[in-house]
């Protein structure tokens, strides 16, 4: 989504959902900010954008202050959370069907092709989804 992603994950062997979702929003920023501040000229973006918003060497937060989680606890949650994460896009208008979206797992699950987004290989995370037929 271009304003907030889904993650569907299990319980870190270690620290807490907090630690491993402050690890994922700081490894992001760290990468992101130094980007940002520059001029819109030196990155080529068509000033004003929404992520430099035509101001120089001035940063503007990337994240909210927290995030939000739900507890699934059996197969048919998992199942029905992932189905609303790869159906998101399409809800917002942003792809026809959920393959379409490229920043999805979906084709990882439907097709067990790579994508942009990397998904586990644990068994607690195989699972069925359902697949759109044109």
């Amino acid at each position: 989504m271009p304003e907030h992603f889904h993650l569907l994950m299990t319980e870190p062997q270690v620290g807490n959902p907090s630690a491993a979702m402050q690890s994922v929003k700081q490894r992001f920023a760290q990468r992101v900010i130094p980007r940002r501040r520059r001029s819109p000229a030196q990155t080529g973006c068509p000033a004003p954008c929404r992520f430099c918003k035509g101001r120089a060497n001035e940063s503007v937060p990337i994240w909210q202050p927290r995030f939000y989680d739900f507890n699934v606890w059996t197969e048919r949650k998992r199942v029905e959370k992932l189905d609303y994460i790869h159906d998101n896009p399409v809800r917002r208008g942003l792809v026809a069907v959920p393959e379409e979206w490229r920043w999805s797992s979906y084709r990882s699950y439907a097709f067990g092709e790579p994508g942009l987004v990397r998904i586990n290989d644990c068994d607690i995370m195989k699972m069925t989804v359902r697949i759109s037929v044109a």
